[in-house]
């Protein structure tokens, strides 16, 4: 049987990969420190035999004891309110905790993919954007401790690989969505469905012409999981080409839910990106890959998770009290 340690495995994408993995027959060992996952992502699967899960942050010294085929290190703060909140926590998790896992690749002889972002291409100044474009991005902006992290880790990897001969894979993850984000993590859809569920106006930042481009979640796990048995060392964008504004993206969700709620508009954040849309050539022509599921049905299936959601949750102002991770 086949072993991967899958880092952020209490996270969002974290713990779909952890599904699918099982499923594909691998034993799985899931880490994370649990400063913005949650277990019950993934407390279905600790009656199974082939999983294992390891409360521990990566930024400290990692130690797997047997062998060890596969690691994917997804390990991160990933919404622009947590890693403002814990900027700190979120550069070291893409610089030490990176270092920690291509450490144990190189000794354990085991393939790392490591996620990185569209965000390393900043506020882009080419679009859509392919993976040979560098990027545009403000290295000391509030958002640059998350684009650097992912562009740090992206360079460290390369490094690993060229000197070590470590066998790496690096993804370069675009907006993705799907059931167990969270509600309250800033990010445009679960901000959008949460105010719609809770009968507030909907918040627009700016003028709602900046663009975004979701990919389901099931569409990316699927283009992880070709990138990780595939034989390409340099960063492959997986994301789905389908552009839509924040603006028309609102009135979609009004539609969805049935409310009928105002759209009220806020300032834009500092560095925002106003354009994002993944060049997929790439992956379509290496991995054979590109997503499947509609914005339509996989908003449906989003929908209707978070409508499952309890009163407690879904009025629930804060989704973490970080104090005890700062120091």
């Amino acid at each position: 049987m086949k072993r991967i340690l899958i880092t952020g495995a209490a996270g969002f994408l974290g713990s779909h990969l952890c599904d699918r993995f099982i499923k594909e027959g691998y034993f799985v060992i899931g880490m994370d420190n649990l400063i913005t996952g949650d277990l019950k992502n993934i407390e279905h699967l600790f009656k199974l035999e082939n999983f294992e899960f390891y409360h521990h942050d990566v930024t400290k010294f990692v130690n797997i004891p047997e062998k060890l085929d596969y690691i994917l290190h997804f390990a991160s703060p990933a919404s622009p309110i947590d890693y403002l909140k814990i900027p700190i926590q979120t550069l070291k998790v893409g610089s030490l905790g990176t270092h920690n896992l291509l450490g144990l690749a190189r000794v354990k002889k085991a393939r790392i993919l490591i996620a990185s972002t569209s965000e390393v291409y900043g506020d882009p100044l080419v679009h859509p954007q392919p993976e040979d474009y560098y990027g545009n991005v403000n290295t000391i902006g509030p958002r640059g401790v998350y684009d650097e992290a992912k562009r740090f880790q992206e360079s460290i990897t390369m490094a690993y690989h060229t000197f070590h001969g470590v066998e790496t894979r690096i993804v370069r993850i675009f907006n993705t969505y799907g059931p167990r984000m969270r509600l309250n993590d800033g990010r445009v859809i679960p901000a959008f469905i949460g105010q719609a569920l809770r009968g507030e106006d909907l918040t627009i930042f700016g003028d709602g012409m900046q663009t975004r481009s979701f990919c389901y979640v099931d569409d990316q796990v699927e283009g992880i999981f070709r990138l990780l048995h595939s034989d390409y060392i340099y960063p492959v964008n997986i994301g789905n080409p389908d552009e839509i504004t924040i603006k028309d993206f609102a009135d979609e969700i009004i539609r969805l839910t049935g409310t009928n709620q105002k759209v009220v508009h806020m300032p834009l954040p500092v560095n925002d990106p106003l354009q994002r849309q993944p060049d997929i050539t790439l992956a379509k022509k290496l991995l054979g890959w590109e997503p499947k599921t509609g914005r339509a049905e996989g908003m449906k299936i989003t929908y209707d998770y978070f409508r499952s959601l309890s009163n407690e949750e879904l009025l629930k102002e804060e989704h973490k009290d970080f104090s005890g991770f700062i120091h």
